[in-house]
């Protein structure tokens, strides 16, 4: 489980900031406006940020954005890079994959943007595009 006061910065790409429009799956239809934050594996295994494929560990996460946008709204850690893998490879709107969407579209997010995770708990982030 992640500590208070881990972190890690992602760089966004065109598939985290148009999730349900770019993509190379045929497993449902177009979505516009869906996003998510990328977990390279190596920070899910040295922070411990698990998938649903781990029985016992959290995946959802309350969350607050820095510039006030996003207020205890809840991310759930989700997917993996290998099959069955039980570290997650992204955070999500957890019941909502348009709220990361809507908070990229807010601030006017492109691609190349970087946009910090901190956590100050077990069980709550902040995000931040820096």
């Amino acid at each position: 489980m992640p500590a208070s006061g881990n972190t890690y910065i992602t760089t966004l790409k065109r598939a985290h900031l148009k999730w349900g429009s770019h993509r190379h799956t045929n497993s449902r239809g177009t979505v516009y406006g869906e996003g998510y934050l990328h977990i390279p594996r190596p920070i899910a295994r040295q922070f411990g940020v698990y998938n649903s494929n781990h029985q016992s560990a959290n995946i959802v996460y309350n969350c607050n954005s820095i510039d006030g946008f996003l207020i205890s709204e809840t991310l759930k850690a989700s997917g993996s890079s290998i099959a069955g893998d039980v570290y997650a490879k992204q955070f999500q709107g957890n019941g909502n994959l348009q709220l990361l969407g809507d908070w990229f579209n807010h601030l006017n997010a492109q691609v190349g943007d970087r946009v910090e995770i901190t956590w100050t708990s077990p069980t709550d982030i902040e995000i931040e595009l820096i």
